[in-house]
């Protein structure tokens, strides 16, 4: 496969799609992560209310790999516990470092990335989105968590 062949139509379709995700005014928690390999960003906002994440936002500049992820999460994020967006975090890095088996599910247009394990310098900017989200939980555990033993 060459490097051109991740960027299938379905790929650019999503990223081109992408859900409106706009930075929220008031979020529990914000993560910033970037890409050394590419250079790709994404910063992101979460709410958690009732054990669910309950808004998103973000703002992000990536190769169409990275805004492919990014969009699937913007669409599915609300209304997922912290604990399975860890669960599914893992998944990916497992889909994509250790030849896993993709999401399925509300998760499954995921599956269009598993072409990318192929391509170990592109699994940054395709895996930012999680890092990125999965910063942002901890920072609002480690506040409840602060906040209680208080």
């Amino acid at each position: 496969m060459e490097l051109s062949d991740l960027y299938s139509e379905k790929i650019l379709d999503i990223a081109a799609n992408a859900p409106k995700a706009p930075r929220l005014t008031e979020p529990d928690a914000t993560a910033r992560k970037v890409s050394r390999i590419c250079g790709s960003i994404i910063e992101v906002d979460l709410v958690v209310r009732d054990g669910l994440i309950a808004e998103y936002g973000h703002e992000i500049s990536a190769c169409a790999l990275g805004q492919t992820s990014a969009a699937i999460v913007a669409r599915e994020i609300v209304g997922t516990t912290p604990g399975e967006f860890q669960a599914l975090r893992a998944q990916m890095h497992a889909m994509l470092r250790q030849g896993g088996a993709p999401p399925t599910g509300r998760w499954a247009d995921l599956r269009y990335l598993e072409p990318v394990r192929d391509y170990p310098p592109r699994h940054a900017s395709t895996l930012l989105v999680f890092d990125a989200v999965a910063a942002a939980l901890e920072k609002i555990e480690s506040r409840e968590s602060v906040a209680a033993a208080s």
